[in-house]
Protein backbone atom coordinates (compact mmCIF):
# COMPACT_ATOMS: atom_id res chain seq x y z
CA UNK A 1 0.00 0.00 0.00
CA UNK A 2 1.57 3.33 -1.09
CA UNK A 3 0.15 6.45 0.13
CA UNK A 4 0.47 9.53 -1.53
CA UNK A 5 -2.85 11.58 -0.57
CA UNK A 6 -4.46 12.97 2.27
CA UNK A 7 -7.59 10.16 1.48
CA UNK A 8 -5.47 7.79 1.33
CA UNK A 9 -3.59 8.58 4.55
CA UNK A 10 -7.46 9.27 6.32
CA UNK A 11 -8.12 5.95 5.33
CA UNK A 12 -5.24 3.91 6.95
CA UNK A 13 -5.11 5.83 9.91
CA UNK A 14 -8.78 4.10 10.07
CA UNK A 15 -7.47 0.96 9.66
CA UNK A 16 -5.10 1.01 11.82
CA UNK A 17 -7.00 1.99 14.84
CA UNK A 18 -7.63 -0.26 17.41
CA UNK A 19 -4.06 -1.75 17.05
CA UNK A 20 -2.53 -3.76 20.10
CA UNK A 21 0.84 -2.23 18.28
CA UNK A 22 1.92 -0.64 15.08
CA UNK A 23 5.20 -1.32 13.58
CA UNK A 24 6.89 1.54 12.15
CA UNK A 25 10.27 2.85 10.54
CA UNK A 26 11.34 6.27 8.16
CA UNK A 27 13.67 6.59 5.57
CA UNK A 28 15.68 9.82 5.65
CA UNK A 29 18.89 11.71 4.43
CA UNK A 30 20.93 13.97 6.44
CA UNK A 31 23.87 14.53 4.43
CA UNK A 32 23.56 18.33 3.14
CA UNK A 33 21.04 19.21 6.03
CA UNK A 34 20.91 20.16 9.65
CA UNK A 35 17.68 18.40 10.41
CA UNK A 36 16.66 15.30 8.46
CA UNK A 37 14.60 15.17 5.54
CA UNK A 38 12.04 13.01 5.63
CA UNK A 39 11.24 10.70 2.51
CA UNK A 40 9.42 7.99 3.47
CA UNK A 41 7.03 6.44 6.61
CA UNK A 42 6.60 2.84 6.77
CA UNK A 43 4.05 1.90 9.14
CA UNK A 44 2.26 -1.32 9.58
CA UNK A 45 0.27 -3.91 11.63
CA UNK A 46 0.07 -7.77 11.28
CA UNK A 47 -1.91 -7.31 8.82
CA UNK A 48 -1.28 -4.11 6.77
CA UNK A 49 1.88 -3.01 5.71
CA UNK A 50 2.08 1.18 3.86
CA UNK A 51 4.07 3.27 3.13
CA UNK A 52 3.71 6.69 3.43
CA UNK A 53 5.18 9.81 0.81
CA UNK A 54 5.95 12.92 3.28
CA UNK A 55 6.75 14.72 0.03
CA UNK A 56 3.35 14.13 -1.28
CA UNK A 57 1.02 14.28 1.83
CA UNK A 58 1.16 18.02 2.79
CA UNK A 59 -0.39 17.58 6.17
CA UNK A 60 0.70 14.34 8.38
CA UNK A 61 -0.87 15.52 11.62
CA UNK A 62 -3.47 12.43 11.21
CA UNK A 63 -0.54 9.80 12.05
CA UNK A 64 -0.94 11.56 14.95
CA UNK A 65 -3.91 9.41 15.62
CA UNK A 66 -2.26 6.18 16.09
CA UNK A 67 1.59 8.07 16.85
CA UNK A 68 0.70 9.13 19.83
CA UNK A 69 -2.50 6.86 20.94
CA UNK A 70 -1.16 5.69 24.45
CA UNK A 71 -3.50 2.22 23.90
CA UNK A 72 -1.16 1.52 20.47
CA UNK A 73 2.01 0.45 21.04
CA UNK A 74 4.45 1.70 18.52
CA UNK A 75 7.55 -1.06 17.50
CA UNK A 76 10.76 0.35 15.96
CA UNK A 77 14.47 -1.15 15.43
CA UNK A 78 16.97 1.08 16.65
CA UNK A 79 14.32 3.60 16.55
CA UNK A 80 16.30 6.67 18.18
CA UNK A 81 15.75 9.03 14.62
CA UNK A 82 12.89 7.82 13.81
CA UNK A 83 11.54 9.44 17.09
CA UNK A 84 13.52 12.69 16.72
CA UNK A 85 12.34 13.02 13.15
CA UNK A 86 8.67 12.53 14.61
CA UNK A 87 9.23 15.20 17.27
CA UNK A 88 10.77 17.79 14.99
CA UNK A 89 8.23 16.90 12.55
CA UNK A 90 4.89 16.75 15.04
CA UNK A 91 6.12 18.57 17.90
CA UNK A 92 5.72 15.00 19.80
CA UNK A 93 7.35 11.73 20.42
CA UNK A 94 5.34 8.93 19.83
CA UNK A 95 4.86 6.62 23.20
CA UNK A 96 4.66 3.84 24.55
CA UNK A 97 7.48 2.20 22.30
CA UNK A 98 9.06 -0.63 21.92
CA UNK A 99 12.37 -1.05 20.57
CA UNK A 100 13.47 -4.50 19.16
CA UNK A 101 17.23 -3.76 18.78
CA UNK A 102 17.34 -3.21 22.64
CA UNK A 103 15.18 -5.99 23.61
CA UNK A 104 17.22 -8.46 21.71
CA UNK A 105 20.10 -7.54 23.74
CA UNK A 106 18.07 -8.91 26.94
CA UNK A 107 17.18 -11.86 24.88
CA UNK A 108 20.99 -13.60 24.04
CA UNK A 109 21.29 -11.55 20.93
CA UNK A 110 24.53 -9.59 20.57
CA UNK A 111 24.39 -5.62 21.18
CA UNK A 112 23.34 -3.27 18.31
CA UNK A 113 22.01 -6.72 16.09
CA UNK A 114 20.69 -5.54 12.83
CA UNK A 115 17.35 -5.54 11.61
CA UNK A 116 18.52 -8.12 9.04
CA UNK A 117 20.03 -10.43 11.40
CA UNK A 118 16.80 -10.52 13.52
CA UNK A 119 14.35 -10.95 10.93
CA UNK A 120 16.84 -14.08 9.83
CA UNK A 121 17.17 -15.83 13.17
CA UNK A 122 13.22 -15.34 14.12
CA UNK A 123 11.59 -15.29 11.13
CA UNK A 124 13.84 -17.87 8.58
CA UNK A 125 13.98 -14.49 6.38
CA UNK A 126 16.74 -13.23 4.55
CA UNK A 127 16.20 -9.87 3.59
CA UNK A 128 17.55 -7.92 0.24
CA UNK A 129 19.53 -5.10 1.52
CA UNK A 130 21.05 -3.71 -2.08
CA UNK A 131 18.94 -0.66 -1.99
CA UNK A 132 20.60 0.28 2.41
CA UNK A 133 21.99 3.52 0.71
CA UNK A 134 19.30 4.39 -2.22
CA UNK A 135 18.71 8.13 -2.93
CA UNK A 136 14.74 7.99 -1.18
CA UNK A 137 13.86 11.37 -1.97
CA UNK A 138 14.34 10.87 -5.73
CA UNK A 139 10.66 10.32 -7.54
CA UNK A 140 9.60 7.69 -8.68
CA UNK A 141 10.29 4.96 -6.62
CA UNK A 142 11.12 1.53 -8.05
CA UNK A 143 9.67 -1.59 -7.55
CA UNK A 144 12.60 -2.83 -5.49
CA UNK A 145 12.89 0.41 -3.31
CA UNK A 146 9.11 0.08 -2.20
CA UNK A 147 9.35 -3.13 -1.47
CA UNK A 148 12.90 -2.93 0.40
CA UNK A 149 10.95 0.05 2.50
CA UNK A 150 7.84 -1.82 3.13
CA UNK A 151 9.84 -5.11 3.91
CA UNK A 152 11.50 -2.50 7.34
CA UNK A 153 7.80 -2.67 8.61
CA UNK A 154 6.31 -6.14 7.23
CA UNK A 155 8.32 -8.64 9.38
CA UNK A 156 8.99 -6.26 12.43
CA UNK A 157 5.37 -7.48 14.04
CA UNK A 158 7.01 -10.99 13.60
CA UNK A 159 10.37 -9.89 15.65
CA UNK A 160 8.48 -8.14 18.18
CA UNK A 161 6.30 -11.13 18.70
CA UNK A 162 9.21 -13.58 19.18
CA UNK A 163 11.18 -10.97 21.48
CA UNK A 164 8.58 -10.31 23.74
CA UNK A 165 7.30 -14.00 24.03
CA UNK A 166 11.03 -14.71 25.16
CA UNK A 167 11.24 -11.54 27.37
CA UNK A 168 8.14 -12.36 28.92
CA UNK A 169 9.22 -16.60 29.55
CA UNK A 170 12.55 -15.25 31.12
CA UNK A 171 10.64 -12.54 33.27
CA UNK A 172 12.89 -10.03 31.83
CA UNK A 173 10.02 -7.51 29.67
CA UNK A 174 9.69 -5.05 32.89
CA UNK A 175 13.49 -4.26 32.69
CA UNK A 176 12.89 -2.83 29.43
CA UNK A 177 10.22 -0.44 30.95
CA UNK A 178 12.55 2.59 31.93
CA UNK A 179 14.76 2.06 28.89
CA UNK A 180 11.49 2.63 26.94
CA UNK A 181 10.38 5.25 29.06
CA UNK A 182 14.02 7.32 27.94
CA UNK A 183 13.70 6.46 24.50
CA UNK A 184 10.21 8.34 24.95
CA UNK A 185 11.06 11.04 26.43
CA UNK A 186 11.23 14.55 24.54
CA UNK A 187 14.09 15.64 26.85
CA UNK A 188 16.09 13.14 25.04
CA UNK A 189 15.66 15.00 21.46
CA UNK A 190 15.23 19.18 22.99
CA UNK A 191 18.24 20.22 21.47
CA UNK A 192 19.56 22.84 24.11
CA UNK A 193 22.57 24.88 22.54
CA UNK A 194 23.82 25.96 25.68
CA UNK A 195 25.33 22.52 26.31
CA UNK A 196 26.60 21.87 22.49
CA UNK A 197 29.90 23.11 23.69
CA UNK A 198 30.91 20.15 25.92
CA UNK A 199 30.76 17.88 22.33
CA UNK A 200 33.91 19.66 21.03
CA UNK A 201 37.32 17.57 21.95
CA UNK A 202 40.36 19.94 23.43
CA UNK A 203 38.60 21.26 25.90
CA UNK A 204 41.09 20.91 28.90
CA UNK A 205 43.09 22.96 26.50
CA UNK A 206 40.92 25.89 27.25
CA UNK A 207 40.35 27.90 30.58
CA UNK A 208 37.53 29.07 32.41
CA UNK A 209 37.18 32.47 29.96
CA UNK A 210 38.01 31.05 27.11
CA UNK A 211 35.53 27.89 27.91
CA UNK A 212 32.41 30.66 28.53
CA UNK A 213 33.30 32.16 24.80
CA UNK A 214 33.21 28.83 23.64
CA UNK A 215 29.66 28.15 25.04
CA UNK A 216 28.74 31.13 23.47
CA UNK A 217 30.00 30.26 19.93
CA UNK A 218 29.05 27.16 19.82
CA UNK A 219 25.67 28.07 20.72
CA UNK A 220 25.44 30.37 17.74
CA UNK A 221 26.78 27.91 15.50
CA UNK A 222 23.84 25.39 16.57
CA UNK A 223 21.00 27.77 16.03
CA UNK A 224 23.10 29.34 12.88
CA UNK A 225 23.02 25.80 11.21
CA UNK A 226 19.15 25.30 12.53
CA UNK A 227 18.33 28.70 10.60
CA UNK A 228 20.39 27.60 7.24
CA UNK A 229 19.67 23.66 8.06
CA UNK A 230 22.91 23.18 7.19
CA UNK A 231 25.49 20.37 8.93
CA UNK A 232 26.71 22.36 11.85
CA UNK A 233 30.16 22.01 10.78
CA UNK A 234 29.46 23.63 7.38
CA UNK A 235 29.09 26.73 9.44
CA UNK A 236 32.32 26.70 11.10
CA UNK A 237 34.48 23.32 12.03
CA UNK A 238 34.95 22.26 15.73
CA UNK A 239 38.93 22.96 15.26
CA UNK A 240 37.83 26.62 14.61
CA UNK A 241 35.52 27.27 16.63
CA UNK A 242 38.32 26.04 19.29
CA UNK A 243 40.71 28.30 17.72
CA UNK A 244 37.79 31.19 17.90
CA UNK A 245 37.81 30.61 21.77
CA UNK A 246 41.39 31.11 21.98
CA UNK A 247 42.40 33.63 20.59
CA UNK A 248 38.86 35.33 21.06
CA UNK A 249 38.70 38.08 17.93
CA UNK A 250 37.58 41.65 18.73
CA UNK A 251 36.78 42.87 14.89
CA UNK A 252 36.21 41.24 11.48
CA UNK A 253 39.87 41.29 10.26
CA UNK A 254 41.25 39.39 13.49
CA UNK A 255 38.08 36.61 13.17
CA UNK A 256 38.96 36.00 9.32
CA UNK A 257 42.48 35.23 10.37
CA UNK A 258 41.81 32.66 12.25
CA UNK A 259 41.98 29.00 9.46
CA UNK A 260 38.77 27.52 8.47
CA UNK A 261 36.74 30.59 9.52
CA UNK A 262 36.78 32.96 6.30
CA UNK A 263 36.77 30.38 4.17
CA UNK A 264 32.85 28.95 5.40
CA UNK A 265 31.55 31.99 6.93
CA UNK A 266 29.86 34.45 5.10
CA UNK A 267 30.13 38.14 6.13
CA UNK A 268 26.71 38.62 6.90
CA UNK A 269 27.16 36.29 9.69
CA UNK A 270 30.91 37.86 10.78
CA UNK A 271 28.69 40.02 12.74
CA UNK A 272 26.78 37.84 14.93
CA UNK A 273 29.35 35.73 15.62
CA UNK A 274 31.48 38.57 16.89
CA UNK A 275 28.54 38.94 19.01
CA UNK A 276 28.43 35.77 20.61
CA UNK A 277 32.25 36.20 21.52
CA UNK A 278 31.45 39.37 23.34
CA UNK A 279 28.96 37.97 25.27
CA UNK A 280 30.88 35.17 26.53
CA UNK A 281 33.86 37.66 27.43
CA UNK A 282 31.40 39.37 29.17
CA UNK A 283 29.68 36.53 31.09
CA UNK A 284 30.07 36.95 35.28
CA UNK A 285 32.81 34.96 36.79
CA UNK A 286 30.41 32.95 38.37
CA UNK A 287 28.22 32.12 35.15
CA UNK A 288 31.53 30.67 33.49
CA UNK A 289 31.24 27.08 32.59
CA UNK A 290 33.27 24.27 34.10
CA UNK A 291 34.53 21.15 33.26
CA UNK A 292 32.96 17.88 34.44
CA UNK A 293 35.48 15.80 36.04
CA UNK A 294 35.78 12.22 36.16
CA UNK A 295 36.58 10.74 39.27
CA UNK A 296 39.43 10.56 40.11
CA UNK A 297 40.76 7.31 41.06
CA UNK A 298 43.11 6.28 42.89
CA UNK A 299 45.02 2.80 42.84
CA UNK A 300 43.36 0.91 45.11
CA UNK A 301 40.16 2.20 43.23
CA UNK A 302 41.22 1.33 39.83
CA UNK A 303 41.54 -2.23 41.52
CA UNK A 304 38.39 -2.33 42.41
CA UNK A 305 37.08 -0.98 39.15
CA UNK A 306 38.76 -3.87 37.36
CA UNK A 307 37.18 -6.41 39.85
CA UNK A 308 33.78 -4.62 39.69
CA UNK A 309 34.10 -5.31 35.83
CA UNK A 310 34.90 -9.54 36.61
CA UNK A 311 31.79 -9.16 38.76
CA UNK A 312 30.15 -7.70 35.28
CA UNK A 313 31.04 -10.61 33.15
CA UNK A 314 30.34 -13.12 35.48
CA UNK A 315 26.61 -11.99 35.86
CA UNK A 316 26.62 -11.05 31.59
CA UNK A 317 27.64 -14.62 30.71
CA UNK A 318 24.82 -15.69 33.61
CA UNK A 319 22.10 -13.88 32.20
CA UNK A 320 23.33 -13.82 28.41
CA UNK A 321 23.30 -9.96 28.39
CA UNK A 322 25.93 -7.90 26.58
CA UNK A 323 28.47 -6.49 28.81
CA UNK A 324 28.01 -2.74 27.84
CA UNK A 325 24.89 -3.06 27.80
CA UNK A 326 24.37 -4.28 31.73
CA UNK A 327 27.30 -1.41 33.04
CA UNK A 328 29.79 1.03 31.28
CA UNK A 329 32.99 1.79 32.49
CA UNK A 330 31.72 5.68 33.35
CA UNK A 331 28.96 3.53 35.31
CA UNK A 332 31.60 1.37 37.17
CA UNK A 333 34.26 4.29 38.15
CA UNK A 334 31.50 6.62 39.09
CA UNK A 335 30.18 3.87 41.70
CA UNK A 336 34.14 3.10 42.62
CA UNK A 337 34.36 6.81 43.57
CA UNK A 338 31.51 6.49 45.83
CA UNK A 339 28.43 8.39 43.35
CA UNK A 340 25.37 6.13 43.73
CA UNK A 341 23.50 8.88 42.88
CA UNK A 342 21.65 8.74 39.60
CA UNK A 343 24.01 5.75 38.27
CA UNK A 344 22.43 3.30 36.25
CA UNK A 345 23.94 0.72 38.12
CA UNK A 346 21.30 1.15 40.93
CA UNK A 347 18.39 1.94 39.08
CA UNK A 348 15.62 -0.99 36.99
CA UNK A 349 16.67 -4.00 36.17
CA UNK A 350 20.70 -3.86 36.20
CA UNK A 351 20.24 -3.38 40.29
CA UNK A 352 19.10 -6.20 39.81
CA UNK A 353 21.46 -8.63 38.21
CA UNK A 354 24.56 -6.93 39.20
CA UNK A 355 24.26 -3.17 41.21
CA UNK A 356 23.20 -4.42 44.38
CA UNK A 357 26.13 -6.97 44.24
CA UNK A 358 28.82 -4.17 43.09
CA UNK A 359 27.67 -2.11 46.18
CA UNK A 360 28.23 -5.50 48.23
CA UNK A 361 31.93 -6.03 46.43
CA UNK A 362 32.95 -2.61 47.50
CA UNK A 363 31.54 -2.70 51.22
CA UNK A 364 33.35 -5.67 51.51
CA UNK A 365 30.57 -7.98 52.00
CA UNK A 366 31.28 -10.29 48.84
CA UNK A 367 34.79 -11.96 47.38
CA UNK A 368 35.38 -12.86 43.94
CA UNK A 369 38.07 -16.21 43.41
CA UNK A 370 39.17 -18.46 40.86
CA UNK A 371 37.75 -22.25 41.14
CA UNK A 372 38.71 -24.32 38.86
CA UNK A 373 39.49 -21.95 36.44
CA UNK A 374 35.99 -20.11 36.80
CA UNK A 375 35.39 -17.35 38.32
CA UNK A 376 33.41 -17.45 41.57
CA UNK A 377 31.92 -15.14 43.57
CA UNK A 378 31.07 -15.60 47.37
CA UNK A 379 29.66 -13.56 50.03
CA UNK A 380 32.07 -12.88 53.01
CA UNK A 381 30.57 -15.53 55.27
CA UNK A 382 31.17 -18.14 52.94
CA UNK A 383 27.30 -18.53 51.19
CA UNK A 384 28.17 -19.24 47.16
CA UNK A 385 26.07 -15.93 45.20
Amino acid sequence: MYIDDAKGLAELVGQLKGSDFVAVDTEFMRERTYFARLCLIQIGNEDISAIIDPLAVDDLAPLGEILFDETILKVLHAGQQDLEIFYQLLGRVPSPIFDTQVAATLAGFQQQVGYGALVHDLSGVTLDKSDTFTDWAKRPLSNNQIEYALNDVRYLPGVYRALSESLVAAGRMEWLTSDFARMASEDSYRINPNVMWRRLKRLKSLNRRQLGVLQKVAGWRELEAQRRNIPRKWVVGDESLIEVARRTPADRSQLAAVRGVGDKLGKSSYDSLLTAIRAGLELAEEDLPLLERKPRLHNDTEGAVDLMAALVRVRAKEHDVAVPLLASRADLDRLAAGEREGNALLEGWRRGIVGEELVELLDGELALSLQGGELSVRRINGEES
